[in-house]
């Protein structure tokens, strides 16, 4: 079993917003057949769906971003599974807009619910899967990550939220270094990152 974890907060005052990206990517794959309907165990809503064989488990915490890591322990506990097989999905208004990022570990780089879920477990070593919404301006980061995007950046937020999904379904059945490999540092999912070949010399003869 695999655990899915979207932060966010919940109740319809914080639906779209940026911060509750987390959320948009469980619903999203919440809503594919096949998928059970939520339920409230863990301080959370919970569904179950299967990718390529292995039961995932979709969580969205209900205790508000900066405590999402109860949710997160709690379900760990129950089902004895380890980091290993946890993936934290969230907003950034570090990265811009739409641009996606997975990582194995680190830092909780300033998020809430990451810096709680580290807090709950003791470790930064579990994947993570960040989620540009776009950059503030100067001490509006607060107000930013709860406003709504702007019809301009919705079909670039909803693109993301789609690619995510596809990214979290990946780590689920081929695992995170596949994950990284696949979404860190392109727009196509299909192709693999390339690396960067060296600059011929300019030496001559």
């Amino acid at each position: 079993m695999k655990l899915l974890v979207g932060l966010g907060n919940p109740g319809p005052k914080y639906a779209g917003t940026r911060h509750n990206v987390g959320f948009d990517v469980i619903d999203y794959l919440a809503a594919a057949p096949g998928t059970s309907s939520f339920r409230e165990r863990f301080e959370a809503l919970v569904a179950e769906r299967q990718e390529g064989g292995e039961a995932v488990l979709l969580v969205k915490p209900l205790t508000f971003m900066n405590l999402s890591g109860r949710s997160v322990r709690a379900a760990l506990d129950f089902y004895k599974l380890s980091v290993d097989q946890l993936l934290v999905v969230c907003d950034d208004f570090n990265l811009p807009l739409g641009k996606l990022r997975v990582r194995a570990k680190g830092s909780h780089g300033g998020q809430n619910g990451l810096r709680n879920i580290q807090d709950q477990l003791g470790t930064d070593g579990y994947a993570r899967l960040r989620i540009g919404v776009g950059q503030p301006g100067v001490g509006e980061a607060v107000d930013f990550v709860l406003s709504r995007f702007k019809p301009g950046e919705r079909t670039a937020a909803e693109d993301a939220v789609a690619r995510a999904a596809q990214a979290a379904a990946v780590w689920a059945t081929s695992g995170i270094e596949e994950c990284m490999n696949r979404f860190n540092g392109t727009d196509d999912p299909q192709q693999p990152k390339k690396e960067k070949k060296p600059k011929p010399s300019s030496d001559a003869g």
